[in-house]
């Protein structure tokens, strides 16, 4: 399947918006597990965040299947690997912490992997020429 056009006349941008979306809310659930490790183990926090992760995760799990149903596995499962991107965001936004370089350099790496990996399945189901 063409990763840009599926069947050739079905755009798939709406599957990759949702696969992209799908990770950011997947991202959040080590966030929500982080803020639960603040409080004390079953204060009234901790319940919440931590059944806040399971919910995210429960929910990642079942809209993951849908994206498996319209993309191929080696297709969304490369894609996964933006949760790193959000991971730094997360990071910078909500607990002060600090991008260096090497950080820079890695989620440059992560990018360029997900982004030539999807070029050169681009490429790898074009037609042939005649």
């Amino acid at each position: 399947m063409n990763p840009v056009t599926g069947d050739g006349a079905k755009p798939q941008w709406r599957v990759y918006l949702a696969l992209h979306i799908l990770m950011l809310v997947y991202s959040m659930a080590p966030v929500c597990m982080k803020q639960a490790g603040r409080y004390p183990t079953f204060s009234l926090y901790f319940c919440l965040f931590f059944a806040l992760s399971i919910l995210i995760l429960g929910a990642y799990a079942l809209l993951w299947q849908q994206i498996l149903k319209r993309l191929q596995l080696t297709t969304a499962y490369a894609n996964k690997a933006v949760t790193v991107v959000w991971g730094l965001v997360w990071g910078i936004v909500l607990f002060g912490e600090v991008i260096t370089l090497k950080k820079c350099i890695g989620i440059a790496i992560v990018l360029a992997g997900v982004i030539l990996y999807s070029l050169s399945e681009h490429a790898g189901k074009e037609a042939p020429h005649a």
